[in-house]
Order: structure tokens, then C-alpha cells, then sequence
């Protein structure tokens, strides 16, 4: 503001009971004389340069989501204050943070410090409960209330520092109830039956007689580590050899829960409040540094666009998202062999610079329809529990290949099937003789020699009670050619013209 002492006030406005009301306003406009609630008409007669922009709650919410997840470099815990309307704000649980940064005071004083000089004007309170927090950054004057004290430091404070409905603290302030002291003595079941038990329940979280947890915007990761820095880095290099580091500083951690990674990510922290993360995902529970700073170093290659340094990064964490139980094979011992570990470190390398999902294999599916018996799953899958966990990365050796077929199989069924099968002119035997000739993508063929049927029945409880049978044949026409197709319907008990389908192509 001082940087533009000619600028005009600015408000923004609502539409709120039937007209445009203020619902934030500058300091230039509040020493104009306009206060929050106001009329625009109103405020303008007061101010008549005002600078009004409409409210955009949207706009509003992605730049706190932003601001919430630059604070993360303080605390994992971080949650919106879903409570408080259109005075957004945020929760951080600082348990066990505040000395990463020398104590509570300098904790504050540093949010504080970098949130101002991203122009944000911050009002903030360190208490023992969400709701003595909340109160004394809105209507007190408190930065810090020490532990045990937050009881007595709200009494003197307005009920809207209870986080109540406007219209419950009117209704108070008509009985000369203004403070939250005035009510912390007076009998309880009393103003349950005339004000609701949800007053009760504010003042007791407030004071801390019942517990209030808050929902953190992004899951705690299971390990976690991080580098600080006296000043920015902004060279690839560096950024590369900082993750080598945290990479190495996690498997003991690992090591000592009995873990490998399966999904972690990294988060740099740039001065200016921005924050970029990478993630990258194993295709089985993985213990090695260096193989984890390589994957990061495809994650970071496979960018769209370059990492965008800014003006540097000053903190750089690693976590570790997902970790499966790590299952130690023996060594071999002749040179060379490395099982299935080079594969998985191909997966986990595509993984990282196109994305696990898109790598994926073929799986059987539980049907005897030959179009829907495969299908496609990525390699990399997340399991829910340990069992499948371990079955998912013993499967993992098997990844980018089909299921394998039976011998039989291989001599039933075409090399080629085709998504669809594709309808065709045939003339065969009634009521289930083989195909004698028949005419497919404009060219006739006559069969010289036929195997089958091999029937297939409907799927009644996918496809209906109306569904079809197949009747199956391996035909093979005179110049040699191979096919597979199928006549659906059974003549005379499903249908008086069953259809004729081509399906596949053998060798």
C-alpha cells in the first residue's frame, strides 16, 4: 500500500439480502470509513473513487489451496477452515514442528515474515486449540498464547470468535451476551435449551474440554525427509544431487521398518510461495538410491515443460507416499543374473517418464467370450492389502507380455481375433452343419475342409436372457487360408436365421 499512496481503495463486493454489500475491503478503505456489510452505494458515498471488484469464491479457494500447500513446508497437517464461510483461512498442526525452526516464536515470526513478503497481510494465532486460535487471529491481538492460557486469553473475545452463526450471536448480544466470558460461567443445560447444543460444543472446543481434530488437505506420508537451504539453488544439478542425497537418507528408515518404496514424491518449495512436485511410482518395493534419483532424473526429463526455478528453491522434501513390506532374495551366485530386477527396472523407468498407468499388461479375464477374456491392467498396480501386495509384485515379472496360452489353446484359437467379430454371407448345412462357401470383405471363398462346432453359450447375466449361443468352426478355404468365425443362434431354437460372424485369422 505505501508503495502507492495514490492509488484508490479497494473493496470487494457480494450480492447479499437483495444487494451488493462489502465483503473485504483494503486499509485505504477502511480509513475512509467503510467497514464489511456495508452497501456499495453506501460505501461510495463515503469514498466515491472506490475500486470495486466482484467476489469469485472459485478464485478464491485455488489461491488458499495454493497457500495451503506452501505451508506444508512447516507442517504435513494443513487443513481449509471449512467452517468460517467467506473469512477463509487456515489449520496448521504444529505438534512437533516448532523446533525444526527454533521454537514457536521464530516458527511464527518466519510464516508471518514470508507469507508478507509474498503481499499477503496475515493474521495469525499459535494456541492449544483450533477454536482459541481461530478466535484470537480474528478478534484478539495475541500472535502466540502460551501453553495452558488460551482458556483465560479468549474470555475477554466477541462470540463470533466461536466460529457461530451470525444469527445465534445476534440472539446472544439481545440477552447481553457479547463476550465469550459472559457465557463460560453460566449454567450450561439453561443456554443448551434456548441457543442449541452447537454453542456448547464451540465453547468447549475452545477452551479445550473436547478434543477437535482437523482434516489435512494432503495425506501424512509414512517417512519423510528434507534439506533446507540458507540460499536458493536454481541449477538442475543441484536439485539432482539434493534428491541423490534424500534418496540415501531414506533407505536406513526403510531399512529399519522392513520397506521399500513403492510410491514417494518430492516437493520443491520456491521463495517465491510456489510449489512444484514430482512423484514417480515402482513397479515392486524398491531399497536403492541410486535407482530412486534415476527416476526422478526420467521423471524430471519427461516434463512437458522445464521445471520452472523462479527465483530458487530453498527446501526440498522427499516423502515416501506408499511403502510395501521389502521380501530380500538371495543372490545368485553366478554373474549376470538378475532375474527379473532389470525388467522391473525398465517398468519403473517408463513409469517415470510416461506415467505408470500407461504401462501395462495383458490379464485374463474370468469370461469364455473371446473378445472380453483379456484385458489390460497397468503394471505397477497398488495393492490393498499385504497379501495382494505380494502378489502383485511376484506378477510383476510377467508385466508387458500376455498371459500364456495353453497348448491346446495355441491350436484352437487364431493368432489374429479381431476386436469385433465382422458379419458375413455364408452357405452352410442346416440345422448346425459347417459352412460350405461364404463371402467376406467383398471376396468369396469356398471351404474345403472344416473342424467343430465348438459351442460357446450367452453370457444371460451380462449380456440378457435374449443373448445367443456361438457355434464355433476352424475353416480352411482352398488356397490354404485359415479362419475362424462362428454361426450365432441356434437354428430353429433361438432363432430361424442365425447370423454368420468372421472372428479371427490363424497362421
Amino acid at each position: 500500500m505505501d508503495a502507492h499512496p495514490d492509488a484508490p481503495p479497494v473493496v470487494v463486493t457480494d450480492t447479499l439480502k437483495n444487494a451488493l454489500r462489502i465483503v473485504a475491503l483494503d486499509q485505504r478503505a477502511r480509513a475512509r470509513g467503510v467497514r464489511l456489510g456495508q452497501s456499495l452505494s453506501d460505501a461510495r458515498a463515503l469514498a466515491p473513487d472506490l475500486d470495486c471488484h466482484p467476489a469469485d469464491d472459485a478464485a478464491d479457494r485455488a489461491l488458499l489451496l495454493t497457500i495451503a500447500a506452501w505451508c506444508e513446508r512447516y507442517t504435513p497437517l494443513v487443513a481449509l477452515d471449512a467452517a468460517s464461510g467467506r473469512d477463509h483461512g487456515l489449520f496448521m498442526d504444529l505438534t512437533g514442528c516448532a523446533h525444526l525452526l527454533g521454537g514457536e516464536a521464530a516458527l511464527v515470526a518466519d510464516l508471518e515474515a514470508r507469507l508478507g513478503a509474498q503481499g499477503f497481510h496475515v493474521r495469525l494465532c499459535l494456541a492449544d486449540t483450533p477454536g482459541a486460535a481461530w478466535a484470537m487471529a480474528r478478534y484478539g491481538q495475541a500472535r502466540i498464547i502460551p501453553e495452558g492460557a488460551h482458556g483465560e486469553a479468549v474470555l475477554p473475545l466477541s462470540l463470533s470468535g466461536l466460529r457461530l452463526e451470525p444469527a445465534l450471536v445476534v440472539s446472544l448480544g439481545r440477552v447481553g451476551l457479547k463476550t465469550i466470558g459472559c457465557i463460560a460461567a453460566l449454567p450450561r443445560a439453561p443456554l443448551a435449551a434456548r441457543f442449541g447444543a452447537r454453542l456448547m460444543q464451540r465453547l468447549d472446543q475452545a477452551l479445550g474440554r473436547e478434543a477437535e481434530a482437523i482434516s489435512p488437505l494432503m495425506p501424512v506420508a509414512e517417512l519423510s525427509t528434507e534439506r533446507r537451504f540458507a540460499e536458493p539453488i536454481a541449477r538442475q544439478e543441484d536439485i539432482s544431487q539434493v534428491i541423490a542425497a534424500l534418496s540415501a537418507g531414506i533407505i536406513e528408515p526403510l531399512e529399519r521398518r522392513g520397506l521399500g518404496l513403492r510410491r514417494c514424491r518430492v516437493r520443491l518449495f520456491r521463495v517465491d510461495g510456489h510449489v512444484s512436485a514430482l512423484e514417480v511410482q515402482t513397479a515392486r518395493p524398491l531399497r536403492d538410491a541410486r535407482m530412486i534419483a534415476r527416476l526422478f532424473a526420467e521423471r524430471i526429463a519427461g516434463l512437458h515443460d522445464d521445471l520452472d526455478m523462479g527465483f530458487g528453491f530453498d527446501l526440498i522434501r522427499l516423502d515416501v507416499a506408499h511403502a510395501d513390506p521389502f521380501e530380500g532374495a538371495q543372490a545368485e551366485m553366478m554373474a549376470g543374473n538378475a532375474g527379473g530386477h532389470g525388467h522391473d527396472a525398465l517398468v519403473d523407468r517408463l513409469g517415470a517418464r510416461l506415467g505408470l498407468e500407461r504401462v501395462q499388461r495383458f490379464v485374463l479375464a474370468d469370461t469364455h467370450i473371446p473378445e472380453r477374456s483379456f484385458g489390460r491392467e497397468p503394471v505397477a498396480r497398488l495393492a490393498s492389502h499385504p497379501g495382494a501386495r505380494r502378489a502383485a509384485s511376484g506378477a510383476a515379472a510377467l508385466a508387458l507380455l500376455p498371459d500364456l496360452p495353453t497348448p491346446d489353446a495355441i491350436i484352437t484359437r487364431p493368432l489374429i481375433l479381431f476386436d469385433r467379430p465382422e458379419l458375413m454371407q455364408t452357405i452352410a448345412e442346416v440345422p448346425d452343419g459347417p459352412p460350405l462357401r461364404f463371402r467376406w470383405r467383398g471376396a468369396s471363398y469356398e471351404v474345403a475342409r472344416s473342424e467343430g462346432p465348438e459351442r460357446i453359450a450367452c453370457e444371460w447375466w451380462r449380456d440378457g436372457r435374449g443373448a445367443r449361443t456361438r457355434d464355433y468352426f476352424r475353416v480352411e478355404d482352398r488356397q490354404g487360408y485359415r479362419f475362424w468365425l462362428f454361426r450365432h443362434g441356434l437354428y430353429g431354437r433361438e432363432t430361424s436365421e442365425p447370423a454368420w460372424y468372421m472372428h479371427g485369422l490363424f497362421a
